[in-house]
């Protein structure tokens, strides 16, 4: 690996969302999205929401990057 390149897998912190927010239906898939988010190292910011439509549950987390956004400066959190 030469210096200055960032490993497979990773993503340089400049190129990282500083905020994400996910959605998608309620099912395993949207719950390993999260997870691999949070392996990633982003951590939860705030409620998850859920609303219904068309009978299906629509579920969404807000994540930030605690390198770039200090979660305690954050109000709501």
């Amino acid at each position: 690996m030469r210096t200055g390149t960032v490993p497979e897998g990773f993503v340089a912190v400049a190129q990282r969302k500083a905020y994400r927010f996910l959605s998608g239906v309620d099912d395993a898939a949207f719950c390993q999205r999260i997870s691999d988010a949070l392996a990633e190292g982003y951590v939860l910011y705030g409620n998850p929401v859920m609303v219904v439509e068309d009978g299906q549950r629509i579920v969404g987390q807000a994540i930030i990057d605690p390198v770039q956004i200090d979660p305690r400066t954050l109000s709501g959190n």
